[in-house]
């Protein structure tokens, strides 16, 4: 959540610029605190925790203003730069430490391990904050526990934390508590929009004004944005509108009342369509939208949604995302009103239809985000030009920035989805369409951290409505992501949950599938006899079935765990019968490579002539299979063999006869070898 800021100013109505307004004082004491001796200094003690400086005050004070000008101050003494994370969504939830970590590492530019929990992730974040001076602004936060898993072990940093109150439960932390603006600072907000004549006028007035706005900077940027529109409305007269409303605010903490009536000005002020894109955007994820999020909650066009969007900014109920212009956040001092707004005058079906739209529109766009991946004249392209105009990528360039500038939102939407419960058929196409374009446009390796969470979102929809194939499908995949990042005995869990998940839903290939996962699992826990029984459990199922593709691949697999364990003559038996199904399907470079375990096998068995021969025949097939890699890999080997069997010479060829096939062979892009 972020405040309105301060730093609005200027010298001409609708001619604005960011000048930094007030807070002097908080400001210098702030600064004075940065260097004030801390309770282990006065000890004696060296500090092994970065300076805190807490930020308090209530959403529309101007803190997160505050703590980004104090930041901007002090940068020349961190030169690592600064972090910024935000702990409380708009709709007020929390958002969880891990995933905040991962935002943090994300700056840092530290891979994060997909599906690591709170304290491996936090304990990243701080190791790659020890040997750097950075500051660490942490905005809107709800209670200490947010805030102390994320303090870096080291006197070099410094920490800025904004919040509502003290956080108790964090040492050697003095609040800097924030009221109204002063009267001059306020009045000098109010030009920024206005003009300087329309105060000097009547500077009476003007401070009138600053009073009845209780010297919040987000209710002064509400109604500057008002008067900006009207250039004939006099201060006075708006001044006397906020204190007619008084009784409507009533019910509200006197704190909370000035920019409530501010807001009612505004809204009150807004054409019926306007109002209801703007009461609707309480819906966004995050409090993040783009023209199509309001054009489909809104049910309108995706241009007179760009034209409310924009005017909003002009009156302060939105502002732009500096990291993605055509994305626009709601400010989180308004969310709250915007919410209690659309409860109180949008029915509940109104909203779940809204939201069914939106979500739709984001399932729209993320299929064309991928298909736009897609090869000229596939059918994924031929669906992509079958879409309206406003719905296409005209490139994968663009679909891919669109993708990472809506990242957040697009996560968002599919937590939101799947925590409402009422959409689960849109929230399972969502989450779907979300993974295919992640892993069209990054790869699944660079995806995998999103990807974690995705899969876990299908599996909480698929528990709770008892779907077991796509439950078999969640657990599969989270058991492999846990299997990439060497958390084996997790993934062995998941594989064999989502066993149980495959035969509840009577799915032979999620079944099989689990049953050779589990057998990899005690295969990377070197536990062969296990791995055995697994795999020829599988194997059993895909023969029966007569799915000859994964009967081969499954009987390298069990001879590769044999190898590992020694008994060399099943192993043999394996790889023979490998090469055996791989001769039926007419895989001849499959079949080089299975015949090429053969002859390693015969080589640890103690047969180096019988290994040889083998080694040829591999190398036979592979040239008949025009592979120039692989038959170069085999001759290496072949090499290898030769050097054991004491033919340096013969050895010498063929490895000369490698390194000319691999200049022979056409480099590929991402190709290891130079060009």
């Amino acid at each position: 959540m972020t405040d309105q800021a301060v730093d609005v100013g200027g010298t001409a109505a609708g001619q604005r610029t960011h000048q930094f307004l007030g807070r002097q004082r908080e400001l210098k004491e702030l600064r004075a605190d940065i260097e004030r001796a801390g309770l282990d200094t006065l000890s004696g003690k060296k500090s092994p925790r970065p300076r805190v400086l807490l930020i308090a005050g209530r959403p529309g004070s101007g803190r997160s203003a505050l703590a980004a000008e104090l930041a901007r101050q002090v940068a020349g003494d961190y030169p690592d730069g600064a972090l910024r994370a935000t702990l409380t969504e708009p709709g007020g939830t929390r958002v969880p430490v891990d995933r905040v970590a991962r935002d943090l590492l994300d700056a840092l530019k530290v891979p994060a391990p997909p599906g690591a929990g709170q304290d491996e992730l936090t304990e990243l974040v701080r190791g790659a904050l020890a040997g750097r001076r950075a500051i660490v602004l942490l905005d809107d936060a709800a209670d200490a526990e947010q805030v102390g898993p994320l303090l870096p072990d080291t006197s070099r940093c410094l920490v800025v934390a904004t919040a509502e109150g003290p956080l108790t439960g964090i040492p050697d932390v003095r609040p800097c508590t924030l009221g109204g603006l002063d009267v001059k600072s306020a009045v000098e907000l109010l030009e920024g929009y206005t003009g300087a004549v329309r105060v000097t006028v009547d500077p009476r007035a003007a401070e009138t004004l600053v009073e009845a706005c209780g010297g919040q900077p987000a209710a002064l940027v509400l109604v500057g944005g008002w008067l900006a529109a009207r250039p004939k409305a006099a201060v006075a007269d708006v001044a006397k509108q906020l204190r007619t409303m008084s009784e409507e605010t009533a019910e509200l903490p006197i704190a909370a009342q000035p920019l409530a009536r501010a807001f009612r000005l505004v809204y009150a002020s807004l054409s019926q369509p306007a109002a209801r894109i703007l009461r609707l955007l309480a819906l966004a994820p995050a409090g993040l939208a783009d023209a199509h999020t309001a054009s489909a909650l809104a049910g309108c066009s995706v241009s007179g949604a760009q034209s409310a969007l924009t005017d909003f900014v002009a009156y302060g109920l939105l502002r732009r995302d500096p990291a993605a212009p055509e994305q626009y956040r709601v400010p989180g001092a308004l969310a709250p009103l915007l919410r209690a707004l659309c409860e109180s005058v949008d029915r509940p079906g109104e909203v779940q239809l809204a939201r069914a739209r939106m979500l739709e529109r984001t399932v729209r766009l993320l299929q064309s985000c991928r298909a736009v991946t897609e090869p000229e004249g596939s059918p994924a392209r031929r669906k992509l030009a079958g879409l309206p105009r406003a719905l296409r990528f005209p490139n994968a360039a663009l679909a891919d920035a669109w993708l990472t500038g809506r990242g957040p939102a697009l996560l968002a939407a599919a937590r939101l989805a799947v925590e409402d419960g009422e959409l689960d058929t849109l929230a399972r196409r969502l989450v779907a369409a979300l993974v295919r374009a992640l892993a069209a446009h990054r790869g699944a390796e660079a995806a995998a951290p999103e990807l974690y969470g995705l899969h876990q979102l299908v599996l909480d929809v698929a528990e709770r409505r008892e779907l077991h194939r796509e439950k078999a499908a969640a657990l599969l995949n989270l058991g492999d992501l846990d299997a990439r990042t060497g958390r084996t005995t997790e993934a062995l869990a998941r594989y064999r949950a989502a066993l149980d998940a495959g035969r509840a839903a009577n799915d032979p290939y999620a079944t099989a599938r689990a049953m050779e996962s589990v057998g990899g699992a005690h295969q990377e826990l070197g536990d062969w006899q296990r791995a055995s029984d697994w795999y020829g459990r599988a194997l059993s199922q895909r023969l029966a079935r007569g799915e000859r593709a994964d009967e081969a691949r499954l009987y390298g697999r069990l001879a590769t765990v044999h190898t590992y364990a020694g008994r060399y003559g099943e192993a043999l038996r394996g790889w023979r019968a490998a090469v055996a199904g791989y001769r039926r399907l007419g895989d001849l470079p499959s079949q080089a490579r299975a015949l090429s375990e053969v002859a390693r096998v015969q080589e640890y068995a103690g047969r180096p002539e019988e290994s040889l021969r083998t080694c040829r025949q591999a190398v036979e097939l592979a040239r008949e299979a025009g592979d120039l890699r692989l038959e170069a890999a085999l001759q290496l080997r072949l090499a290898d063999t030769l050097d054991r069997l004491g033919d340096p010479t013969a050895a010498r060829l063929h490895r000369s006869t490698a390194d000319r096939l691999l200049e022979d062979e056409p480099s590929e892009p991402g190709s290891l070898r130079n060009p």
